[in-house]
């Protein structure tokens, strides 16, 4: 549990950094990124893992880089779902998905020097 919230958090740093440097981002209120970094833990919790037992064929083909577009569609769907934010575009979803998988990445990556 402590793993997720954590995530979760990252998350909405990570939605945070994305809303100041893509265009195409539209936040209505800060309350609107924390619900969204939330929605994405849970996306990628629940959804995002059947998302990618279904297209292991495509991943295989492309060496791994079709995660790429399941990670900017589990942003498009966040978005879709959460009132007050708005993403604009396939461009704008893709940079968010590398953003936040960068941040969540380099955490990971800190706490395992750490130990």
């Amino acid at each position: 549990m402590h793993k997720w919230v954590l995530t979760c958090l990252i998350n909405v740093l990570a939605l945070i950094i994305a809303s100041y440097i893509v265009p195409g981002i539209a936040v209505s209120n800060p309350l609107a990124l924390l619900g969204a970094g939330l929605l994405l833990g849970v996306i990628n919790l629940l959804i995002r893992p059947v998302i990618l037992l279904l297209t292991i064929p495509f991943s295989l083909l492309t060496f791994g880089l079709f995660i790429l577009i399941v990670n900017t569609w589990m942003v498009m769907l966040t978005a879709a779902l959460m009132p007050g934010l708005g993403i604009h575009g396939f461009f704008a979803a893709f940079v968010t998905s590398l953003i936040v998988s960068l941040c969540n990445w380099l955490v990971k990556d800190l706490k395992e020097k750490k130990r």
